[in-house]
């Protein structure tokens, strides 16, 4: 008669008297309640919800918290019991429904426009040079978010992405090329992160979309003596000081854009007459690679130090040697380019059009016209451009190449050439 009524009073489980009464004691111990639902009463006082249960899809025991007494009583603990007991009962663990379904919320989350091309943008920033960077988050905030940026990436369909193509084609064919790939990318990390199924740009045919465009050189000056024009002008360019002497320089060293405007002091040793940018500031980044080095002739060095003379005269030596108006920040790409325009180097009819990149093909085009002596092998004068070997395997066997020597030699006689040029008095 007892053990009935001991099962009939256990039957019954826990109270709120019972559960308010409960000290916490030298060790954790449990209120047992009905269903797999216990207290556990732990030594620092708090009472937490527990149930026990057979998973239905592993048949692990599992004993996960529900909540924490006070916050949750004893009849939302229960009605969260009955909650699990009636999935368990159609065969799901609720733990692993509880984590699905806040893995597909934070999906939802990050999958929409908003979220996603900042998460992406991110990653790409550590593969992209700086401007490159700044250049693909001006394309996607300016032409893409008006079409989807209210929508989650699983949504965007094949017509949004027609739509913006299109647009951008006839406002400027040569970035709606670049965009379509940087669409392309965008969708296939978001397949990779599960925020949607499939890449819809791999149902469009590029061509469909955007007219190829024709291939076409920087324009750059060949004739001799539109060069000389071109030195003179640049020599008693009456603009500002950064922008006179990075074009200056740029005629003597063969520099990309880039690297030009974004040269820092600490790259120059003038000492030691080397000029080094690291490998992951140069275009090629192959880590294999060693940093871009090139020898600095005497011109160049003269340049330098009146830039350093001017600088110093109107703030302090700053970070980069071009300063743009702000005197912190570096010149843009586009300064000198407008430079050149003012300076009258914009007829390409008349051969007469140069922007910075130009001047790279300038050198490359000349040097082998005036080595008529063979003094410079092809390999020395690609190197002055870190220009390398596109077979990965011919240039995994040159790569530590060593030409210092030998560009010394080189850049010296160009930039002879070019003081040559210079119109004395």
């Amino acid at each position: 008669m007892k053990k009935n009524s001991n099962r009939k009073m256990e039957d019954k489980g826990l109270d709120f008297f019972k559960i308010d009464k409960a000290k916490p004691k030298n060790k954790d111990y449990q209120l047992r309640d009905k269903k797999g639902l216990y207290l556990n009463i732990k030594t620092n006082g708090n009472k937490i919800w527990h149930l026990r249960y057979t998973s239905p899809t592993n048949k692990k025991r599992k004993a996960p918290m529900l909540g924490i007494y006070p916050s949750m009583s004893l009849s939302e603990a229960r009605i969260k019991r009955d909650e699990y007991k009636e999935l368990i009962l159609q065969g799901v663990d609720p733990i692993e429904d509880k984590l699905k379904s806040e893995k597909q919320s934070l999906l939802n989350v990050n999958g929409m426009y908003a979220n996603l091309i900042e998460e992406w943008l991110e990653k790409e920033s550590k593969r992209t040079i700086a401007s490159t960077h700044k250049a693909k988050k001006r394309v996607f905030y300016n032409d893409v978010k008006p079409y989807i940026g209210k929508k989650h990436i699983k949504d965007v369909d094949t017509d949004d992405i027609v739509r913006i193509l299109e647009q951008k084609q006839i406002q400027a064919p040569e970035i709606a090329s670049r965009l379509f790939n940087h669409l392309d990318n965008l969708f296939r990390y978001a397949v990779l992160k599960k925020y949607c199924d499939r890449n819809i740009l791999a149902d469009i045919r590029k061509l469909d979309i955007i007219a190829p465009r024709q291939s076409k050189h920087y324009p750059k000056i060949t004739n001799k003596e539109i060069l000389k024009e071109l030195v003179d002008s640049i020599y008693n360019y009456n603009g500002g000081y950064s922008i006179r002497n990075a074009l200056k320089l740029v005629l003597h060293l063969p520099l990309r854009a880039e690297n030009l405007c974004n040269l820092k002091w600490e790259q120059i040793n003038l000492e030691k007459k080397t000029l080094t940018i690291p490998r992951s500031n140069m275009k090629l980044k192959n880590i294999n690679l060693d940093d871009f080095v090139l020898p600095l002739t005497n011109e160049v060095i003269t340049i330098l130090r009146e830039q350093q003379t001017i600088q110093t005269k109107y703030t302090e030596l700053k970070k980069y040697v071009f300063l743009g108006t702000d005197n912190n920040s570096p010149i843009g790409k586009e300064s000198p380019n407008r430079a050149l325009e003012r300076l009258g180097f914009n007829d390409e009819k008349r051969d007469r059009k140069i922007r910075l990149h130009g001047f790279r093909g300038t050198f490359r085009s000349l040097i082998d016209s005036l080595d008529t002596k063979n003094e410079f092998s092809f390999e020395v004068k690609e190197r002055a451009l870190d220009h390398h070997e596109k077979n990965s395997v011919a240039r995994a066997y040159n790569h530590k190449a060593n030409y210092s020597e030998q560009m010394r030699v080189l850049v010296s006689f160009w930039s002879d050439f070019i003081c040559g040029l210079i119109q004395k008095g």
